[in-house]
C-alpha cells in the first residue's frame, strides 16, 4: 500500500505539461471567454458554463499528459472500436435539431463524433507504427477503410464539418507516413473525381451552402445572410476594431450563432485587424510547437500521431476562419477553444494531452 501511494504520489508530481505550448492554449481560452462575454450580449451564465468546460479540458489535458504514449498505443483498437459503436449508436438513438448528433444518457449528452477525432488518427498511427514506411497501396487500403467507416457514419448524420475534419485527422498521418508525391497526387486526382458523387450524396441544405460560398448575393435574405453578415462584422472591425462590447453585428442579432461558429466574426469586429493578427499569431505557435514535437517524438506511432494532431489543428483554424471571411463555404466548423461548446474544447485539449505526453516522454528519454 504505501509502495502504490509513493507511485501515486510521484505520478502526481512529475511536470509533464510543455509550459509554452499550455500558455499559448491558455491565452486563446481566455480571449475566447473574453469575447464569448460581449458574443452573448453580457451573459454572464454562457462565460461560466464554458469556463468550467474549459476547466474540465484542461483537467483532461493533464491527465493525459502523465499517461506514456505506449498506453495510449495499447488502447488504441479498444478506443477506435468503441467510438465506431458509439457512432453507429449515434443513427439509431441519436437525437438533435434536425440531425441526430448527441446521445443523451441523461447525467450526460455528448457528441460521440468528437471522439473520431482523436480515435481515428490514433488507430491509423498504430496500424503503421509496425509497417514498413511508405505504405504499400495494400496497407493504403486498410488505411482507406479506417479512415472512411467513422467519417462515413458521421456524414450519415448529417455532419459535413465534423466528417471533414476527422477524414483530414486520418488523411494527415498517411500523408506524415512518408507518401510520395506521386501517390499524392494519385489520390488527389481520385478525390475530385469522386466530387461528383460527393455532390449527389449531399444534403440540399449543404448544397446551397456552397451555392452560397460562391454567390451569396443570389440570396442574401436566405442562404446568402450568414456569409454576408459576418463579413460585415470582419469588415467594419477595420485595423483597431470598435472595442470590447462595440459588436453591432452580434448585439442587434443581424449575425447568427454568434457565440458559437461566427464569434470570430465579432471577435474581429471588437479587436479588428491588430486583435486578429495577435490570436492568429498564437495559433501559429501552437501549431508549429505540435509540429516541433512531432518531429522529436520517439517512435512512429507517436511521431504521426502528434502530427494529425497539430495538422487537424491548423484545419480547425484555416477552416473557421475562412468561413466568416467568406473564402470557404460554411460547414460548421468551430473556432478552437474561443467557440462556445463543451465536448469541441474537451476533445481538443485531450489531443494536447497526449501530444505533452509524447513530449514528456521525448524529455524522459534523454
Amino acid at each position: 500500500m504505501a509502495r502504490l501511494e509513493h507511485r501515486l504520489a510521484r505520478w502526481l508530481k512529475r511536470p509533464r505539461v510543455d509550459l509554452a505550448l499550455l500558455a499559448a492554449l491558455l491565452a486563446v481560452a481566455a480571449a475566447g471567454l473574453v469575447v464569448l462575454f460581449s458574443a452573448s450580449a453580457e451573459d454572464p451564465g454562457q462565460v461560466v458554463n464554458q469556463a468550467l468546460r474549459l476547466t474540465l479540458g484542461f483537467s483532461v489535458l493533464f491527465v493525459f499528459a502523465r499517461i506514456p504514449p505506449t498506453a495510449f498505443r495499447t488502447w488504441t483498437p479498444w478506443f477506435y472500436a468503441f467510438t465506431v459503436m458509439l457512432l453507429i449508436a449515434v443513427l439509431i438513438f441519436g437525437e438533435g435539431r434536425g440531425a441526430h448528433r448527441w446521445l443523451d444518457f441523461k447525467l450526460i449528452r455528448f457528441q460521440p463524433s468528437e471522439f473520431a477525432k482523436l480515435a481515428l488518427p490514433m488507430m491509423v498511427a498504430w496500424y503503421l507504427h509496425d509497417r514498413a514506411l511508405p505504405p504499400t497501396w495494400r496497407n493504403l487500403a486498410v488505411c482507406a477503410v479506417l479512415i472512411g467507416l467513422p467519417a462515413g457514419l458521421i456524414m450519415d448524420q448529417p455532419d459535413l464539418g465534423t466528417a471533414l475534419l476527422v477524414l483530414a485527422s486520418g488523411a494527415f498521418v498517411v500523408f506524415l507516413a512518408g507518401l510520395s508525391w506521386g501517390r499524392i497526387a494519385l489520390i488527389i486526382g481520385a478525390a475530385l473525381a469522386a466530387l461528383p458523387v460527393l455532390w449527389h450524396g449531399m444534403h440540399e441544405y449543404q448544397r446551397n451552402r456552397v451555392r452560397m460560398f460562391l454567390d451569396p448575393e443570389a440570396d442574401p435574405l436566405g442562404n446568402g445572410w450568414n456569409i454576408i453578415q459576418s463579413q460585415i462584422a470582419v469588415g467594419s472591425g477595420g485595423v483597431v476594431g470598435k472595442g470590447w462590447l462595440g459588436s453591432t453585428q452580434a448585439r442587434l442579432d443581424f449575425l447568427p450563432e454568434h457565440t458559437t461558429d461566427f464569434i470570430f466574426a465579432v471577435f474581429s469586429e471588437e479587436f479588428g485587424l491588430i486583435g486578429v493578427i495577435a490570436i492568429i499569431a498564437a495559433y501559429l505557435f501552437i501549431i508549429g510547437r505540435g509540429l516541433w514535437i512531432a518531429a522529436n517524438a520517439r517512435d512512429t506511432y507517436s511521431r504521426l500521431l502528434a502530427g494529425s494532431i497539430s495538422m487537424t489543428f491548423f484545419v480547425y483554424v484555416m477552416v473557421n476562419g475562412g468561413m466568416i471571411a467568406g473564402l470557404m463555404p460554411v460547414v460548421g466548423v468551430p473556432m478552437p477553444l474561443v467557440s462556445y461548446g463543451g465536448t469541441s474544447a474537451v476533445s481538443l485539449l485531450a489531443g494536447f494531452g497526449i501530444l505533452m505526453s509524447i513530449h514528456a516522454n521525448r524529455l524522459r528519454g534523454r
